[in-house]
């Protein structure tokens, strides 16, 4: 007997007569570049037997979906060396995240290094044995009977659908029906098995390139109120050759890292006494964030925007109003007491800016109308996700409201993104793509979005259709949009590749509604009408941003936002009141200019200079004291000598003004 199924490749239809115990594996025979398939729209393992009428499509290694697929596989190899090798350990989850993958323990002692290593032996052992993934449906009963002494996952049984943890990730268990995957060895013999919803790789020879990078401390299930676990980091992909190029990223990535420059570089420090989540800026940082505020304040008065302002606190009722309590109320810190009235943090500014728009009358003839600020605003981001300045919990937004008629919401969206890529590439950051943030209509709407299908669908399609005509690579994120109304967000590479999301632009058609806000403008024929609400921020957060351009430039600033612009190094202290001079004119141009008079020698004070990133050492001595000159030194360690004193203060006021990369 045969049966005809249909397998999609690069989206052409062939139509293959085939047997009916046909399996993926039969199908793609043994090319490892295929991982496992789609059929019918749901992921299958290679394995799983095909019928008449499916519609296959294989999932290569090189997809996102198949990166998920593979080093999920390693995770459970991962979690057989951890047994094998500690007996007592007890298995939390172990997800695919973004570049790999992790497992928590339960076990007495932290994972060491060397534990690492070779934790990192006895998995290519795992793989080398060409263990295979064979998939097995249970009844709970049947669960709770082989995983009796595993109450993690016992837990799981009980939650039947999966456990979220504090960096967002989830492990599904099944739904309905639960699954368990055992890994086999060559006769058969179970070596492991673990409670997964799947789908995996044939078998464990598939995993090409693999490696564990580090080990962490986390909360079960992301609640401090759970045990603390031990949680194991590691990574797979597709070759050896791409395995390295990650891990040359991760030693960049390492050298840059914020939370260590902010530390060297004296800018920004996260004091204890103040909780986590909350940094502190330090003088110098103190200037790249005035820097960045006076840009943007400005850049934002240019743009038709108005300034305001509005408290930190703001009684309860009005983030029910908003819809924030019942639909973002996780994110908000608990109420406070006042006057025994429950009093909120506020989590966002909008609002309140509401509540200004409402303040008086509003014609068609004043809108757009478009409100901006600096607004302070506090989330109560989980312990597990709060990193240096990039996920902090109290932060400022350089947050703008524009208030339009419905016809006039495509060419406001339009001229927000123009003005928020012009932002972006004034700081240095040109390579980016859109995102399109839209409901997801196969998820629970009912609780996650408001508002009217006719609605949601018309927000949507006035954003998609302004990304579109950017011409800039636009990519869809169903389910990702705000329980208000859909979003576009810019995704920013930095120097070293990796990708950051950046501004946004939100299309908020509930909260002007009458049972919200009542937001109403008076139209040319007299009628009242609601207007449109648009969300955007050019920043997001000034607080990100500033951790985002410390690891963009290795905290090596432009001149225009480096906290010292100039140090003058004088060869020998009869030169100090020489470059003195020199620096007075600079000073009083606007530039940051120190001179460095302490007893260090010449060399020295040029490695403290280069230590700091400074943009410009001026150095002086009996020549140029005579010639009216310095001579120049550049970050890169290059040296121009004998440069007149006016030159000088051209090239380094041309520098800022035009807020050259230098």
């Amino acid at each position: 007997m045969s049966a005809q199924i249909t397998l999609v490749r690069d989206g052409n239809d062939d139509v293959r007569e085939l047997q009916t115990t046909t399996t993926g594996l039969d199908l793609f025979g043994d090319d490892r570049t295929i991982v496992a398939m789609t059929v019918n729209g749901e992921q299958r393992d290679l394995t799983r037997e095909l019928v008449a009428g499916d519609r296959v499509e294989p999932i290569g290694i090189e997809s996102a979906e198949g990166l998920a697929i593979i080093r999920h596989s390693a995770a459970h190899v991962l979690a057989q060396a951890v047994q094998a090798a500690h007996a007592d350990a007890k298995l939390g989850i172990g997800p695919p995240i973004t570049d790999g993958f992790y497992y928590d323990f339960d076990v007495e002692e932290p994972f060491t290094p060397e534990d690492l290593k070779s934790l990192e032996k006895a998995m290519t052992k795992i793989i080398k044995q060409r263990q295979r993934f064979r998939r097995r449906e249970v009844s709970d009963d049947e669960a709770r009977a082989e995983l009796a002494d595993e109450p993690y996952k016992l837990e799981l049984i009980g939650l039947k659908g999966g456990a979220s943890d504090d960096d967002g990730s989830t492990v599904e268990v099944g739904a309905g029906q639960l699954t368990i995957y055992d890994n086999l060895n060559r006769d058969d013999s179970v070596a492991w098995f673990d409670l997964c919803r799947g789908p995996h790789v044939p078998h464990t020879g598939y995993i090409p390139a693999y490696a564990l990078t580090r080990s962490a401390a986390a909360y079960w299930r992301g609640s401090e109120k759970n045990k603390q676990l031990q949680r194991i980091y590691g990574t797979a992909w597709p070759s050896k050759d791409e395995l390295k190029a990650y891990q040359h990223r991760l030693e960049e990535a390492a050298k840059r890292d914020h939370r260590k420059l902010g530390a060297e570089l004296d800018l920004f420090s996260f004091p204890e006494e103040l909780g986590s989540g909350l940094p502190i800026f330090h003088p110098k940082g103190g200037v790249i964030k005035r820097e960045m505020e006076d840009y943007v304040r400005a850049r934002h008065i240019e743009e038709g925007f108005e300034y305001v302002g509005t408290p930190h606190i703001s009684k309860e009722e009005l983030f029910y109003t908003s819809g924030h309590l019942p639909y973002y109320g996780e994110g908000m810190f608990p109420p406070l007491d006042v006057d025994g009235n429950p009093y909120r943090l506020k989590a966002m500014n909008c609002p309140m800016h509401n509540l200004i728009y409402r303040s008086q009358q509003r014609s068609y003839r004043d809108l757009p109308l478009r409100l901006f600020e600096f607004g302070h605003v506090y989330r109560n981001e989980k312990s597990g996700v709060v990193h240096g300045l990039t996920r902090v919990r109290g932060f400022a937004q350089d947050d703008s409201h524009s208030y339009v008629t419905p016809d006039q919401a495509p060419g406001e969206v339009g001229h927000l993104l123009d003005f928020m890529l012009s932002v972006l590439r004034d700081f240095g950051l040109d390579d980016f793509y859109l995102e399109l943030s839209t409901r997801d209509d196969e998820g629970e709407k009912s609780t996650k979005f408001i508002g009217s299908d006719q609605d949601w669908e018309k927000a949507t399609k006035v954003l998609a259709d302004v990304a579109a005509a950017t011409g800039i690579e636009l990519v869809d994120d169903p389910g990702g949009a705000a329980y208000y109304g859909p979003k576009i967000s810019v995704q920013a590479r930095d120097a070293i590749g990796r990708t950051w999301q950046m501004g946004t632009v939100q299309y908020d058609f509930n909260q002007p509604a009458p049972d919200r806000f009542n937001l109403e403008y008076v139209a040319a024929d007299g009628s009242r009408q609601q207007p449109v609400m648009i969300h955007s921020a050019k920043f997001g957060s000034i607080e990100r941003f500033i951790g985002v351009l410390t690891e963009h430039y290795a905290g090596a600033f432009p001149p225009w936002l480096a906290p010292v612009q100039v140090v003058g190094i004088p060869v020998a202290a009869e030169f100090d009141d020489y470059l003195e001079g020199v620096a007075s004119e600079l000073r009083n141009l606007g530039v940051r200019v120190e001179v460095d008079v302490s007893d260090d020698r010449m060399q020295k004070k040029i490695r403290n200079a280069t230590k700091q990133k400074v943009p410009f050492q001026l150095i002086a001595g009996g020549e140029d004291r005579d010639n009216g000159a310095v001579s120049f030194r550049y970050r890169d360690g290059t040296q121009k000598n004998g440069v007149p004193i006016m030159d000088a203060i051209a090239e380094i006021t041309s520098a800022i003004s035009d807020r050259r990369q230098v």
